[in-house]
């Protein structure tokens, strides 16, 4: 069974097509990285536990860095990610803010 990578709904979107391009496609490649080799073979420096069922994939590009949060699910369905929040990380540690709407959003999926 394949991995899939998806958005939670459009706003997920919006954050995604916010970010510069250079970020976009390193989250693409890290997706992609996902899909064909699974995420249990994907790990530090692409993805990163930050704490629950709430994962980070890193992203870094010529403007500084970024994060997109996720949650994955591994049931009878495909096994699926599914991004929950993009943002661009302006200080060292990641703001509680982020990962409290990350959490939120997070139980929003539709298992």
């Amino acid at each position: 069974m394949e991995w899939t990578v998806e958005t939670l709904n459009t706003s997920v979107d919006q954050e995604l097509e916010a970010l510069p391009v250079d970020m976009q496609a390193k989250l693409h490649w890290i997706g992609e990285l996902i899909k064909t080799r699974g995420l249990e073979r994907v790990g530090e420096p692409y993805v990163k536990h930050i704490q629950d069922a709430l994962w980070e994939m890193r992203l870094k590009g010529r403007d500084g860095i970024s994060r997109a949060f996720y949650a994955f699910y591994v049931v009878a369905k495909p096994k699926r990610v599914v991004i929950v929040r993009a943002f661009i990380k302006k200080t060292q540690k990641t703001p509680p803010k982020e990962i409290k709407l990350a959490l939120k959003r997070a139980k929003e999926i539709d298992e």
